[in-house]
């Protein structure tokens, strides 16, 4: 059980992979928004390795976050092949060795020794090795672990669908390291939160003494509205372009694409000739730029604002097949008052019902249909643009999500 807290303001240690800032990725938006919510009443030092994008630079403040501070500690390349034949003759996955350095270590020691900190907030499996040292320099510190996945299933199903025998072998192996991993820190850490009830549940099957609390993606529901009337003067001919949003270098992404422009895109277009596809995201990878070569097909690279995207759209696919994430993208689109056509896997975890505020469908000529069937005009297509907005408003707006993480930390002391 929980103790109470005899102050309701605490230090907290936010430590995660990348910097919060710029947000250029779902997972950049889960950390910059719970990391700002959680500055609003506390006092918070952001802990991260430099992604080298031009992020906030070491003890700089961002004024978005509130008594807060940044410190960032350089990265080298992961994935290089002495951490795979590490991970695939040793315990630990490459993708915890890939972020356990020494400059960390001595950049975590210097900043436990230098004050004390209430709660250590650590973003994901991948820094499950310095749980030791936390443990050690800060034995008095709550450690909430955040969990963006479960990485141990999100390998499992990376290796289902590899064609390569050898990626697969390795998957699999990962798959067990991470696996053992998570049970350490479902033993270890204190309290966990997660970002959908499937997700607690299966921690909760794992390990049924576990503190683990749901803490939702959301979306800044102002800032994707901010000119609502645009699905109401909408017409076909306004919007003329199907999007796909997320960053081009995640596997699971690139698949997704790949899929509906092979599988999908040319009944759409045979029909539909008149519209684009267009897959805006950061980082293209060589295989999603070489799509440009379909016709209608459209690679943006890097926006500096999604908005006018979502809002010139006539619905947003998310096609993925494989992997997992934050389903933010989602959450913004509903928010912008676009239609989204999805699998069930891509809006997996998320609140959303089937034909009242979503369409989801798992077949290639299913999604073909049901992209096609979109007409601004058409009443279903007003009921999925009016649903959608009111369901994340109701639900996913970042202050309403805030007020619920405020609450979890106000259970518990250090």
């Amino acid at each position: 059980m929980f103790k109470p807290q005899t102050t309701s303001r605490r230090r907290i240690l936010y430590f995660s992979t990348r910097p919060c800032w710029p947000v250029t990725s779902g997972a950049h938006l889960r950390d910059f928004h719970l990391a700002r919510q959680l500055s609003m009443s506390h006092e918070l030092l952001y802990l991260a390795f430099d992604s080298g994008a031009g992020g906030a630079s070491s003890s700089q403040r961002l004024p978005e976050l509130n008594n807060s501070r940044v410190v960032l500690v350089p990265r080298g390349k992961g994935y290089g092949t002495l951490q795979l034949v590490r991970g695939a003759l040793g315990s630990e996955p490459i993708s915890v060795l890939n972020y356990t350095t020494n400059a960390m270590r001595r950049e975590l020691r210097r900043v436990l020794l230098a004050e004390p900190f209430d709660v250590v907030q650590v973003e994901g499996v991948h820094l499950c090795a310095y749980l030791p040292l936390i443990r050690s320099l800060a034995p008095k510190a709550t450690i909430v672990m955040d969990w963006h996945n479960i990485e141990s299933e999100l390998m499992d199903r990376y290796a289902d669908n590899t064609g390569s025998a050898a990626r697969r072998w390795y998957a699999r192996r990962t798959a067990r390291q991470l696996y053992n991993c998570e049970q350490r820190l479902l033993a270890e850490c204190r309290a966990h939160t997660v970002c959908s009830e499937r997700e607690q549940a299966q921690l909760l099957k794992r390990a049924p003494s576990a503190a683990v609390e749901v803490i939702t993606n959301g979306v800044d529901v102002d800032f994707f509205a901010a000119a609502p009337a645009a699905a109401a003067t909408a017409t076909d001919s306004s919007r003329q372009s199907i999007v796909f949003v997320g960053s081009m270098s995640y596997h699971a992404n690139i698949d997704a694409a790949r899929y509906f422009v092979e599988d999908i895109w040319p009944a759409i277009r045979a029909r539909r000739p008149e519209l684009e596809f267009r897959i805006v995201g950061s980082n293209p990878t060589a295989e999603v730029q070489a799509m440009r070569s379909q016709p209608g097909v459209v690679v943006t690279g890097t926006v500096h604002d999604v908005r006018p995207y979502y809002r010139e759209a006539l619905a947003v696919v998310v096609p993925l097949r494989v992997g997992g994430g934050t389903r933010l993208k989602v959450l913004e689109a509903m928010a912008s008052g676009t239609p989204v056509i999805s699998t069930s896997l891509g809006a997996e975890g998320l609140g959303v019902n089937h034909g009242s505020d979503i369409l989801l469908t798992d077949d290639a000529a299913s999604m073909a249909d049901a992209v096609l069937s979109m007409h601004v005009h058409d009443e279903r297509w007003q009921r999925l643009v009016e649903n959608g907005r009111k369901m994340v408003a109701a639900t996913y707006d970042w202050s309403i999500i805030g007020k619920k993480l405020r609450g979890f930390y106000s259970r518990f002391g250090g």
